[in-house]
């Protein structure tokens, strides 16, 4: 399983609307996921990495993707509708959803941007990028994020591979018209019927006849015109090309559209991409169909994911131009064939006949990430605009040259460019998540993106020696903490001095160790664990982050302060620590509160101790170690930011004061509350005091535990 190592969390820029001012004016810069989605194919944003404005995002969008010319040449499209698309991703407004996605379709040789209608195959990519970009915690196993379509207003859950709480993108799943195989996510659309126009069979008709040529108007997750081939003239197995060469086709399929847009209440929908037409005929047997997909006025290369839900829902309603044999109430398969292969598509009905009704529909996808950075978009795509509009220019002409020049002294102090933190555990784990939480409210106070990268390996070592030997211009953060920069140097001699390598920026808090047992392991309590490792010596083995991190610290002091003899295995981290637990490959483990919690709150690991001086407020009833019987086990992990050493003290003061402004931020504090631990800040001095305080005090430990790096 290939997992990312990095992930943009969020930006903001000095600006008007939301758009990075640079000033030599030569192009916008804007952070950017570029993502293959089902079979589609597109830049994923932020809504606030985009401008406010309506005009200027438009524009925005215009310039990312190339929209400028056919071949997009100076865009991140691909010279086609499928390439040419875009995700708006935010925190949902509605009540009972997780994240708002905006679909827009620019276009191909034209400046256009049409919101109006969705797209299932992007789709398949806004769990994936919601949960990578923090807006929705992802849970160990599988994450269902219920979507809210902007464009339709309908709730879609979107169910994605998140083994141990990170996204995968690698699986055995296939998708026709995708290369090779990728994690499934499933698509589940709850409410997708009459999104657009209030009604699944808008016209009030299930057949429509219109120039002669009897066709099917529906609104089922994208709105159709849904047109039998025979009735073309044609056989329904043609190819895109094939299709795409008859102009006499497309002419009567555009006039027919065009009417249909105005059967349906659309209006003049000869400058919209909906309703999409749709030529459908017999399938390879009584559940499937044949169908080809236009965008609107070229055949889809294979089909279109709202548009599989649209011909499936008129394939199972009896009555129209598309009608399959009456499968009655319950779930069916239905396939719908397209020249790259079939997309199935599980439907299900309420009622028979006349009365039927689609309750759901449901079908599988894969996506891809493809890159992520910044993405600069030329400003010609704003700057012709504002040329042929003279109060256009009268007014924004003002406030960008006020923009520059407030923003000018700026750009010429720290931070100018992005910044990364360097987290020094593997992803998933407690300290990947709250430096990932913090960075999400520390990006805007900045003003820059900010990276998560995570250099696991020789138990904080390797992203401890990395920052050390960094650039000390403020660009480089490590999220250090009670391993990096207190009971690894203390147990061994490292290439990296935790005092005088670093500049201590500012404390972000603490977290309590927890003792934690695999659920299924015969064991009742801590005074049952020790009778039965006096009993059998080795009976039982106990995981760790690494040799000299706190859950080994804790299980070797739980052993000395016992009297017994437990196997330990060092991983590369908290987070594959934790997971071997769970699975049972070790029985035990000393992890952090933090990252304990959420597998504790699931019944995967069962809460024996607290190690430290007193219980959890989040789980009363467990027992600290003292009180279980066994004195001596006291390890209160936490947590800090640190720079190079030689960083400028006016870099080390601005960032300590955004921090805790970040840790003041009351849904941040909620946030790492709820997982276990305690948020403080600190000014770098304090920070700088607690480190020399804990290498002394785990020296002493190592001497009385006779610890090795062994």
């Amino acid at each position: 399983m290939c997992l990312a190592h990095q992930s943009i969390i969020t930006v903001q820029f000095p600006c008007i609307g939301g758009i990075d001012i640079i000033p030599a004016m030569g192009s916008f810069t804007i952070p950017c996921v570029l993502m293959r989605a089902g079979t589609s194919r597109g830049p994923f944003f932020l809504r606030h990495w985009l401008p406010a404005d309506e005009a200027e995002r438009d524009q925005a969008l215009i310039g990312a993707i190339g929209a400028s010319d056919l071949l997009q040449v100076d865009g991140v499209g691909g010279g086609s509708t499928l390439t040419s698309k875009v995700a708006i991703v935010s925190r949902s407004a509605q009540p009972d959803c997780d994240v708002d996605y905006l679909f827009a379709q620019v276009g191909v040789g034209q400046k256009s941007v049409d919101t109006r209608p969705n797209c299932g195959n992007m789709l398949s990519g806004v769990a994936p990028f919601a949960i990578e970009q923090g807006l929705v915690d992802a849970t160990d196993g599988e994450t269902t994020v219920r979507v809210f379509n902007v464009n339709t207003s309908s709730r879609i859950d979107v169910t994605v591979c998140t083994p141990g709480r990170r996204v995968t993108y690698d699986g055995l799943t296939g998708i026709d018209g995708v290369a090779g195989t990728a994690a499934p996510i499933r698509l589940n659309f709850l409410d997708a019927w009459g999104a657009v126009t209030g009604s699944v069979f808008p016209t009030g008709q299930r057949i429509d006849t219109i120039d002669g040529t009897p066709l099917t108007c529906i609104d089922a997750a994208m709105p159709l015109m849904i047109v039998r081939a025979a009735d073309l003239g044609l056989g329904g197995r043609e190819s895109p090309a094939e299709l795409d060469a008859d102009r006499a086709l497309l002419e009567r399929l555009e006039a027919l559209r065009l009417a249909a847009g105005r059967l349906m209440g659309l209006g003049d929908v000869a400058g919209s991409v909906i309703p999409k037409p749709v030529i459908v005929s017999r399938g390879d047997d009584d559940d499937s169909l044949t169908s080809r997909y236009f965008t609107p006025r070229r055949c889809h290369a294979s089909h279109a994911v709202t548009g599989a839900i649209g011909v499936a829902t008129a394939f199972a309603l009896p009555g129209t131009v598309a009608s399959g044999r009456d499968g009655g109430p319950g779930t069916r398969r239905i396939a719908v064939l397209h020249p790259q292969g079939r997309i199935d598509v599980e439907v299900t009905l309420d009622g028979e006949g006349e009365a039927a009704r689609i309750e759901r529909a449901a079908l599988v996808r894969t996506a891809r990430k493809i890159l992520q950075g910044d993405l600069h978009i030329p400003d010609y795509v704003f700057s012709k605009p504002i040329e042929g509009d003279p109060t256009m220019k009268r007014l924004i002409a003002p406030a960008l040259a006020a923009t520059l020049a407030a923003a000018a002294p700026a750009a010429m102090a720290w931070p100018d460019k992005t910044i990364t933190i360097v987290v020094p555990t593997a992803a998933g784990g407690g300290n990947d998540a709250m430096a990932r939480t913090i960075a999400q409210k520390l990006g805007p106070l900045l003003g820059q993106t900010i990276i998560i990268d995570n250099r696991a390996g020789a138990n904080g070592s390797i992203a401890s020696e990395f920052v050390a030997r960094a650039p000390a211009d403020g660009h480089t953060i490590m999220f250090g903490y009670i391993a990096t920069h207190g009971m690894n140097p203390a147990l061994q001699k490292l290439r990296y001095d935790p005092v005088a390598d670093f500049a201590p920026v500012g404390l972000v808090g603490y977290s309590p160790t927890l003792m934690v047992a695999n659920g299924t392991v015969p064991v009742k309590d801590v005074k049952d664990l020790v009778a039965q490792l006096k009993a059998k010596p080795d009976k039982y083995t106990y995981a760790s982050a690494g040799n000299g991190t706190a859950p080994h610290f804790a299980a070797e002091l739980f052993k000395l302060n016992a009297g017994v003899v437990m196997l330990g295995i060092p991983y590369k981290g908290a987070a594959p620590a934790v997971s071997d637990t769970i699975g049972g490959q070790t029985q035990f483990m000393f992890p952090s509160l933090f990252t304990a919690m959420p597998h504790v709150k699931s019944g995967k690991l069962r809460a024996l101790a607290v190690a430290g001086s007193k219980r959890s407020a989040l789980l009363p009833d467990v027992p600290t170690l003292k009180e279980a019987g066994v004195d001596g086990v006291d390890v209160s992990q936490w947590y800090g930011l640190f720079v190079p050493a030689k960083t400028p003290k006016a870099v080390v003061d601005q960032l300590n004061k955004a921090l805790n402004q970040v840790l003041a931020d009351k849904d941040i504090v909620k946030r790492i509350e709820d997982h276990g631990a305690d948020v403080e800040g600190s000014t770098p001095e304090q920070l700088g005091a607690l480190v020399k305080g804990e290498l002394v005090k785990w020296k002493r430990v190592v001497q009385q535990a006779r610890l090795t790096a062994d």
